[in-house]
């Protein structure tokens, strides 16, 4: 099985050597996990901004084509939600009925992170409604990672929050990530 591993990860400092554990993690539970960085990018230097950019989305859509499942990184990224570009890879998954897996190192749940994102930045509208409905983060997302054979999103069993490049709650996520589909195949 092959797991196409998403997440704001790719904008660590060490994001290559991140992979690589990921990658290792994987291995041990008999998964193949692909990260977009490094060498499954490939060398962009010399290449505009504009190529740049067409090649490593071109890349991403190829490799998750050829992966099974997706594993995202769905902690908080620059906000009170999960990195925008990882939920669009979310919905390429679930929009082809492949199954989907998520997990965040954030122990604090959506509506909270919301108002207090909101204290520090207003809503463009006063009297927004937060969506507050106990999750991890928005219903959609906590949907996604639900349905059909999902587990929902995956975060820190003792309510403490974890680094921003931990990896305890991803292994978390890839073990029953592995027993839901060896049930279902």
């Amino acid at each position: 099985m092959k797991a196409y591993l998403a997440g704001p990860d790719v904008f660590l400092p060490h994001a290559v050597a991140h992979a690589a554990a990921k990658i290792a993690i994987c291995a041990r539970y008999g998964i193949i996990g692909r990260a977009p960085v490094g060498d499954e990018i490939g060398d962009l230097s010399g290449l505009t901004a504009d190529a740049a950019w067409r090649a490593i989305y071109q890349k991403d859509i190829a490799m998750m084509g050829d992966c099974d499942i997706i594993i995202a990184n769905l902690t908080p990224f620059r906000g009170a939600s999960a990195d925008a570009g990882t939920l669009v890879e979310l919905g390429w998954f679930l929009g082809r009925g492949k199954p989907v897996f998520g997990y965040s190192n954030t122990a604090a749940l959506f509506g909270a992170r919301s108002r207090a994102q909101v204290a520090k930045m207003p809503d463009p509208v006063n009297g927004l409604m937060i969506e507050d409905f106990g999750l991890p983060d928005n219903l959609m997302i906590a949907g996604a990672t639900s349905y059909p054979e999902g587990l929902g999103v995956i975060v820190p069993p003792d309510g403490t929050d974890r680094a921003f490049d931990a990896l305890d709650i991803f292994e978390i996520c890839v073990a029953q990530a592995t027993q839901v589909k060896s049930k279902s195949v």
